[in-house]
């Protein structure tokens, strides 16, 4: 606590994240269930960077936007679980203000950004099927690159804004927020000063950046879609299909989560719902991307097993060289 300059009111330097509750025999099961996740999100996330930039059949486009996200997702997965798994171990719950608007700051950022790779992922998924002779001409390396440096530039200005603003806020009591994160409403609620001017301006920016994202992103699936049921032979629209079935299923997970957290009004039986739907933008999707992209992707598992018999070569190789190191001793 401290006090407020010229006043007798006492600010609020830390809050308390409920979490998931206080099941006291949950708490191991839970633990080990995130840990898993992490590092499954991790590995499959930083496996997927190396293969793209390894494997110069996926220097194309569509690879280039998948390492960005996967980037991204082991950042995002990074904000958040390893605060939650130590909650988890420890029983520690606090978190300082400062703390709580620093993740804030980048859920925030990751977020923002993430709407903008599937918005890009979705139009190279639209040029290459509905457009294929202009699209060598029209995503070609250097705008990948100019788009990516938009998506995180943007991002990043429109989050500093925001969060510049709530950590002018003060905080008097109470200090509990009802989730495993430090999120937008729950922390605005909790302000005692006058919170109208933040939400008004994340409402402007929300309205200006993520909506027109998501019209992209849905106006690029109708014409994919529309494109791919005027193929004729059954193969081809399978084929066709296949090669961005995997970007409609991220996209639907994490677009439909957002909109339920951030757009419906929040009741008391949606108020425990919005934490399990939090973890699906938050924690599944990053976990789904390498799944998904890998599993249901002949490019990538032709790239990682590249990979798997260039390490038994070495593997087998280095034994046979120390055999015949020691053969000549």
């Amino acid at each position: 606590m401290e006090k407020g300059e010229g006043e007798n009111e006492t600010y609020i330097t830390q809050f308390i994240l409920l979490g998931f509750g206080n099941h006291a025999e949950l708490q191991p099961l839970l633990f080990l269930l995130f840990l898993v996740i992490y590092i499954v999100t991790m590995a499959g996330n930083i496996l997927i960077i190396a293969l793209v930039v390894t494997d110069q059949h996926l220097h194309t486009p569509m690879y280039f936007f998948l390492g960005n996200l996967s980037c991204l997702e082991t950042s995002f997965t990074s904000t958040i679980l390893p605060r939650v798994l130590d909650s988890l171990l420890t029983g520690d719950r606090n978190i300082s203000v400062t703390g709580c608007i620093t993740q804030f700051y980048f859920l925030g950022l990751y977020v923002g950004v993430e709407c903008y790779l599937l918005a890009l992922m979705s139009y190279d998924r639209y040029l290459a099927i509905c457009k294929p002779l202009h699209y060598p001409g029209l995503m070609n390396g250097r705008i990948c690159q100019q788009l990516a440096a938009v998506s995180w530039m943007s991002g990043f200005m429109i989050i500093t804004i925001v969060t510049c603003l709530m950590s002018q806020l003060h905080f008097c009591g109470p200090n509990e927020i009802n989730h495993f994160l430090c999120d937008f409403t729950p922390v605005i609620k909790l302000s005692c000063s006058d919170t109208s001017l933040i939400i008004l301006v994340t409402f402007i920016f929300s309205s200006i950046y993520t909506l027109p994202l998501f019209l992209l992103t849905l106006a690029s699936y109708i014409c994919i879609i529309s494109t791919i049921l005027r193929i004729p032979s059954t193969t081809g629209r399978r084929k066709a299909f296949s090669t961005c079935s995997s970007h409609l299923i991220v996209v639907t997970i994490y677009y439909g989560t957002l909109i339920i957290v951030y757009m419906f009004p929040v009741t008391d039986t949606l108020r425990d719902l919005n934490k399990v739907f939090s973890l699906f933008y938050t924690v599944l999707t990053p976990l789904a991307n390498p799944l998904i992209y890998s599993l249901r992707n002949k490019e990538v598992k032709a790239a990682l097993r590249k990979v798997i018999s260039k390490c038994m070569e070495l593997h087998w190789s280095s034994k046979f060289l120390f055999v015949i190191h020691v053969v000549m001793k």
